[in-house]
């Protein structure tokens, strides 16, 4: 059995799918000085988190502080929105001690739904919660204003003494009003990576203290990502499995298939779909190219849970528009077997089942839905691991970043930007009076005036 994160495009070539569907030798080939290029424009230090799976001191700052960290803080509160906290609650979900090895737990609660995080708050038993504030730019309104419903909270039950004790915060470290707010308060800080963004952001502090918190060996995570890293310099297009997934989704989506479906068949990965979501639609989905004329590039991310979705999606997904490939992320070992036992119910429904496990049953179900789609000529791919641990998720992360940025060359798109999510953030700004902003206050005041059409 395979000791490595595995990447199984099988049925997005043409070997398999035909040549009308699937990919050829020469397709790729088209690719090959594209490729090149990109590689060395990487190994040139073009990649801002590449040094972060090496980055000793920032694992070292995360273990030192968690060593600090009393014995009787059972919950860890991660107050902290998109790249400051889909990609910790990714690898919590998936790496995570479950059991009495570890008692800890972590939560986050990213949506500022009142009613949500009044219950959050609410249920939590603040005397014995930690609170990890994140924010790189330190500006975020959602971080921001959770922060301070809790610091107030937390001020008025257990004094300046006790708010200090509960709360970490992790953010560009010279910059920005939450550094400022944390240097005059004496709170302990971390560091923001300088220069990377949040969504590629999850081999630093960001990801690694609810990590380290959750029992998880970062050490293992760092590895994982520092092994990926090695496949990922690789100079061939089949060598390199970074360069591959962008290159095949890249043709993918240039042949009209503009819909990417993430498929976990492990609920334990259902956060780290969530993670791909986000960094490949905020890298890719950009209105100008880098050269600044007008592309609107992008694929749509969409996640889909097996086995749950077989019984929501899969009929569009069969039968539907030609617009979508499928990648699997399934699971060799899952750690854990259930069996289904033998209680001689000769019934047929039943029969077949007995003496088989809950395993047998996924698995085959991921296989037959796989088979499924091929044979109704719908591209698909998988990425399959060993297990589900720390080293493989670090794998995981790391190439998916990797890819990330390798499409974003091939579709000549910056794919470390957002413009777009900077814009509704200044019109947010404006409403809520945020000095600087009342030009977007006007425009917003106008926008209203207009005659609206209600049903």
């Amino acid at each position: 059995m395979t000791t490595k994160l595995i990447f199984d495009c099988t049925n997005l070539l043409s070997d398999t799918m035909g040549e009308e569907r699937g990919i050829t030798e020469a397709d790729l080939a088209k690719y090959s000085e594209a490729s090149e290029e990109i590689l060395r424009e990487a190994e040139a230090g073009w990649l801002p988190f590449r040094e972060l799976p090496y980055r000793e001191d920032y694992a070292e700052s995360v273990q030192e502080l968690i060593a600090g960290i009393p014995s009787s803080f059972r919950t860890l509160v991660n107050l902290g929105i998109g790249g400051s906290s889909l990609g910790g609650n990714a690898l919590v979900s998936a790496a995570a001690e479950t059991g009495p090895k570890n008692q800890r737990n972590v939560l986050f609660p990213e949506n500022i739904d009142p009613v949500f995080f009044y219950r959050v708050l609410n249920r939590l038993d603040l005397e014995h919660s930690l609170f990890s504030v994140v924010s790189k730019s330190g500006s975020t309104a959602e971080t921001a204003a959770q922060f301070l419903v809790v610091r107030d909270e937390l001020i008025r039950r257990f004094g300046i003494e006790g708010y200090r004790e509960r709360v970490v915060v992790t953010t560009d470290p010279e910059k920005g009003d939450l550094a400022a707010l944390a240097g005059r308060d004496g709170l302990r800080k971390l560091p923001f990576p300088e220069g990377v963004g949040g969504r590629f952001s999850v081999l630093s502090p960001v990801g690694l203290l609810p990590a380290a918190f959750a029992g998880i060996p970062i050490d293992q995570v760092l590895a994982g990502a520092r092994a990926m890293d090695v496949r990922c310099r690789a100079g061939s297009i089949p060598e390199n499995p970074a360069m591959m997934i962008a290159v095949l989704f890249h043709l993918s989506a240039e042949r009209g298939r503009r819909t990417v479906i993430f498929w976990p068949y492990s609920e334990l990965l259902v956060p780290a779909a969530d993670w791909f979501r986000q960094i490949w639609a905020e890298s890719l989905g950009k209105k100008l190219s880098s050269s600044g004329s007008t592309v609107h590039a992008g694929q749509t991310p969409v996640r889909a849970v097996g086995v749950t979705d077989q019984h929501s999606q899969l009929q569009l997904y069969i039968e539907g528009p030609f617009d979508k490939i499928v990648c699997f992320l399934a699971v060799n070992d899952y750690g854990t077997i259930v069996e289904i036992p033998d209680s001689g119910v000769a019934l047929s429904s039943f029969k077949y089942l007995q003496g088989k496990s809950l395993n047998d049953l996924i698995r085959a179900e991921e296989e037959a839905t796989e088979m499924s789609l091929a044979r109704a000529g719908r591209p698909n791919c998988k990425l399959v691991f060993p297990q589900i641990n720390a080293f493989h998720m670090g794998e995981y992360f790391y190439l998916l970043e990797v890819a990330t940025a390798f499409s974003g060359s091939l579709s000549r798109v910056d794919p470390f930007d957002q413009p777009g999510v900077e814009e509704g953030k200044r019109f947010t700004y404006g409403l809520l009076g945020r000095d600087g902003y009342e030009d977007r206050l006007q425009e917003i005041l106008a926008w209203r005036k207009k005659q609206r059409k209600t049903l």
